[in-house]
């Protein structure tokens, strides 16, 4: 079974001027929500089951997404107080046993599902990101990948132009985990906190670039741009 975990309970403060009291994935694009846009792409993908870790406003989610999306299983985990990211992952991954896909509530990234999970399979990785290059500096997890995908180094925040970075969406093997149970119901941040301490445990780490779309509606200026990106 193919389970994806969608990290859905940010607050969304960078965005509150232009969305005002709504969960930032469900943020409007063209009139839909920027969560629906990610399960519309995912579903085609053959995704059987998904796991919302909402926090901030979750009932707004829930109430618009109900118990499935296109015939696609919908849990809920609910974060009673903020988790950050790595709470969330925690959250959501509770009782998973075989790997999952990850993704955040307020990025849009055309992965395909097929290739990242032949490439985790072929590479016995652990974690697997999808990466894309970018020429904006200090703003992305930027990485240093071997030839064969293995991740040299990671950085929050650091990027020199045309560097590949974290799209954040993942492939994750459940017991990568192990060790982390303390964490539950702890606020932490996946790139900040739980990634660096994987990668300094020597964990098999792997990253594939994708040359699919790529926006983050924290931001503004990409919330503004996001229907134009999703068009494509």
């Amino acid at each position: 079974m193919t389970t994806a975990i969608i990290l859905a309970g940010g607050l969304g403060t960078r965005l509150r001027k232009s969305v005002p009291d709504l969960p930032k994935p469900m943020a409007p694009i063209d009139g839909r929500p920027f969560l629906e846009y990610q399960l519309e792409y995912w579903s085609r993908q053959g995704l059987e089951r998904l796991i919302l870790s909402v926090g901030y406003q979750h009932q707004t989610i829930i109430d618009h997404f109900g118990s499935a999306y296109r015939g696609i299983p919908i849990d809920y985990v609910v974060e009673r107080t903020p988790l950050g990211t790595g709470g969330g992952l925690f959250l959501g991954a509770e009782g998973l046993t075989e790997s999952f896909l990850m993704l955040n509530g307020d990025t849009f990234f055309g992965v395909n599902l097929q290739t990242l999970q032949s490439f985790h399979a072929e590479h016995g990785s652990e974690w697997t990101f999808a990466l894309f290059r970018t020429h904006e500096i200090g703003r992305y997890m930027g990485m240093d990948v071997a030839d064969d995908g293995r991740i040299l180094s990671l950085q929050s925040g650091a990027a020199r132009p045309g560097r590949l970075v974290n799209g954040g969406a993942y492939l994750v093997e459940p017991s990568v985990l192990e060790g982390f149970e303390k964490e539950t119901g702890k606020k932490s941040s996946l790139e900040d906190d739980i990634l660096p301490s994987i990668f300094n445990q020597g964990r098999r780490l792997y990253g594939v670039e994708q040359f699919g779309p790529f926006i983050d509606i924290g931001i503004p200026e990409d919330y503004f741009r996001a229907a134009d990106v999703l068009r494509q």
